[in-house]
């Protein structure tokens, strides 16, 4: 019996101090990000004001409206004119800058409030995170409150997946009726989206859709291999990911450039479903193999550190590993990440409404800055600079109801802007450094936004992201 007592009171020793060190941990990261509170933040409370002497780019069309007025208030474009301010109205001076729509990344994966302040220093107004963990319902409940400046943030649920096991990071669909439960289940919790995965059968599949539509929730659909590729081109679907899983599904690991014109002609009759490319995250691949250093490269400083020791050293073994056993992998990558770039451009060509994705967050594909590269390629895929700058602004509103007040410069939509030196629908790089990001009518000027990276590289929050993730698992699965 003495014997148990101590055993037991080790134990519950053991336990309070690792409750103390994560204690300590989450209050250590709280205030490191306390920059993206709103009440330690006083010039970030006003979100009524005029805007002057800017040129507008308002999406709507490849124009530019010069020198403008541009008044907002509580948040919301009010008007687009050239009226004068008056007398009464908060003033800020454009001084002949360019005023566009903030960007929109669809598909990303955030594990803290480091990468939110990430976003924004990039130019990210909104984000559409596809991985939902119980994290994310909280982050939410604090944006939508306004406790932190932050992207505009949308979310699915849990990655949901069929009956073989693929992983703890997806959770594992048996029956027909747990597909619907958890449908209603992250509808009733506050996930905005479901996500699908690969994996899911055909069964499971009809019943998810049919539950969405009976929920009034979107599915975003990572391809199953367990189903036609073209049962993806579902009305309840509203995007449809990875521009590799064209190549690895319907044309079989092939890049069958024929075979490719019957696929791209299914996705672009859709009326429904959006496509969405991540071409970044691919060609990251390439880079992991043709540089032995990338974990050390100045790119990772600003990824999560449980993302670096976890899943970028994960993938870098696995292409290490088969880069040993196969040379010309290599050239192989880069090849299909080409063939990646003429799907787009025939996506394009035939009128499919792509919208700007980069699936940062994982791999050696960092938060936020990643979104000019992806922009980039679809540049050389053969759009303008007006047509790239859709995807990542006026396209995603109109692949979700949740997003129809965003994307465009326009009366009554929300007031995520950025003001740049350049003209972007000439030169996307002047997106890179905008002199001011507005989400929400609220004002960062670029010194505030140069904090936030400086604030994300290396950041050592390991434990406190160690343990949400152990919080998803224990919780979700």
């Amino acid at each position: 019996m003495k014997f148990l007592k101590i055993t037991c009171f080790i134990i519950a020793s053991v336990l309070l101090i690792l409750l103390a060190v994560g204690f300590g941990a989450f209050m250590v990261e709280q205030s490191k990000t306390s920059y993206l509170e709103i009440d330690r933040n006083s010039g970030l409370l006003n979100n009524s004001y005029v805007i002057t002497n800017v040129n507008v780019v308002p999406m709507t069309t490849d124009i530019v409206l010069t020198n403008q007025t541009v008044r907002i208030v509580d948040g919301m474009i009010k008007s687009i004119n050239e009226e004068a301010p008056t007398v009464n109205e908060n003033v800020i001076d454009g001084n002949g800058a360019f005023l566009s729509p903030g960007l929109i990344d669809m598909h990303v994966h955030v594990w803290d409030r480091f990468e939110l302040g990430l976003y924004l220093a990039n130019g990210v107004t909104t984000v559409r995170n596809v991985w939902g963990l119980p994290m994310h319902l909280r982050m939410k409940a604090e944006i939508k409150n306004d406790e932190i400046i932050a992207p505009m943030f949308f979310t699915s649920g849990p990655k949901l997946t069929g009956p073989v096991f693929i992983g703890d990071d997806n959770l594992q669909l048996t029956s027909v009726q747990e597909a619907k439960d958890k449908v209603i289940e992250y509808k009733a919790r506050g996930f905005d989206f479901i996500k699908t995965y690969n994996g899911i059968t055909e069964p499971l599949f009809k019943a998810l859709l049919e539950q969405a539509e009976a929920s009034n929730i979107d599915v975003i659909a990572h391809p199953s291999s367990n189903v036609p590729y073209e049962y993806h081109l579902h009305p309840q679907i509203s995007s449809i990911e990875h521009a590799e899983d064209i190549v690895q599904q319907p044309l079989e690991y092939k890049l069958d450039s024929i075979k490719l014109d019957n696929v791209v002609s299914k996705i672009a009759k859709s009326e429904s479903t959006s496509f969405s490319p991540t071409l970044t995250v691919y060609y990251n691949i390439y880079r992991m193999l043709a540089n032995d250093q990338i974990l050390n490269s100045e790119q990772l400083t600003t990824m999560n550190p449980l993302i670096r020791m976890v899943d970028s050293q994960a993938q870098f073994d696995r292409w290490s590993s088969a880069k040993a056993k196969d040379p010309n992998i290599t050239d192989r990558i880069k090849e299909q990440h080409k063939f990646h770039i003429e799907v787009i451009k025939r996506l394009h060509q035939q009128g499919a409404n792509i919208v700007c994705s980069t699936d940062a967050g994982i791999g050696i594909t960092p938060a936020g800055s990643s979104i000019h590269e992806e922009l980039g390629f679809y540049v050389e895929a053969g759009m303008s600079n007006y047509e790239a700058l859709k995807t990542a602004t006026a396209n995603p509103a109109k692949t979700h109801k949740l997003m129809e007040n965003l994307g465009t410069l326009e009366a009554g939509k929300y007031a995520n802007l950025l003001l740049t030196s350049g003209n972007p629908l000439e030169d996307l790089t002047t997106l890179q450094q905008p002199k001011l990001v507005i989400v929400k009518g609220r004002v960062l000027k670029r010194e505030q936004l140069e904090t936030f990276k400086e604030a994300a590289r290396d950041r050592g929050n390991l434990i406190p992201s160690a343990l949400r993730y152990a919080e998803y698992v224990l919780m979700e699965r």
